[in-house]
């Protein structure tokens, strides 16, 4: 659905000088993903730790879209642990 209105609103924004993007996160270092550290059910029934990010790259990611002038967007981004065990779930 997000994916869908982002392009949505990146295609009806476009006469009005509208930029949109959506940034996906992996596991970000937070009080949310503080279990991924000690352990998290995997594919293959065995519980394993995951790598998370920091804080501070997330913001970058969000900050590098924002300063983008308005003639260059960044539709969509994924930003994730280099070290993550999965893509995409």
């Amino acid at each position: 659905a997000m994916t869908g209105l982002t392009k949505s609103l990146a295609l009806d924004g476009r006469p009005h000088n509208i930029a949109a993007g959506q940034i996906d996160f992996g596991n970000v270092v937070s009080a949310i993903s503080a279990k991924m550290a000690t352990g998290m059910p995997q594919a293959d029934g065995s519980v394993a730790s995951e790598p998370r990010m920091s804080a501070d790259d997330a913001a970058d990611a969000v900050f590098y879209m924002a300063q983008l002038p308005l003639s260059a967007n960044v539709l969509s981004m994924t930003v994730m642990a280099t070290k993550m065990p999965l893509v995409g779930r």
